[in-house]
């Protein structure tokens, strides 16, 4: 069930999506240490991680696009938190934008990760998840109010976990009951 602000429109994310998913995504891996891939993935690459998004269940691939343009601006995913099955009932969650869409850029302030979270954690509501969680690398001031502004309370740090750039990174982990 798609949801609507006056610009923006939120949907489930689709084959279609995927060029536009992926230009958003190698932003991050090129330019910054928001992820740790440090290559660019091509669309064919990021397929199976489409296709792991159903329309249905505990992962979900959420999409924003503007209701004029149908461009896509953002997306916001849960997925598996882990691969053994006693983690079945936790997921992973995340938010990403197009460069313009966030604070500061020509599109910014029209509060799309907010958009993109509340229709995730709508999609959520019903399924047999217990806790969603997310690592932020860290310094990611927007991240960390965004998450916190849904409910999530940091409950660690991995301190140089990751290598990226030349320099160490630590990820800020944040929990979240539903």
């Amino acid at each position: 069930m798609p949801s609507e602000s006056a610009e923006v429109q939120v949907r489930t994310g689709i084959e279609r999506d995927l060029e536009s998913l992926t230009a958003i995504y190698n932003h991050y891996v090129r330019e910054t240490a928001i992820t740790f891939d440090t290559v660019p993935l091509t669309p064919k690459e990021r397929l199976p991680w489409l296709l792991s998004h159903p329309e249905d269940g505990p992962h979900r691939l959420m999409v924003a696009t503007d209701a004029d343009s149908r461009r896509v601006l953002g997306y916001a995913t849960s997925g598996p938190h882990r691969p053994k099955p006693a983690y079945a009932t936790s997921v992973e969650t995340s938010v990403y934008l197009a460069p313009d869409a966030v604070k500061g850029g020509s599109l910014g302030r029209r509060g799309i990760g907010t958009l993109l979270y509340d229709a995730l954690f709508a999609a959520l509501a019903g399924q047999d998840v217990h806790r969603a969680y997310a690592g932020i690398a860290q310094p990611n001031e927007a991240s960390t109010r965004l998450h916190e502004r849904f409910g999530f309370r940091r409950v660690g740090t991995f301190h140089e976990v990751g290598r990226k750039f030349g320099r160490y990174w630590d990820v800020a982990w944040y929990e979240k009951r539903l």
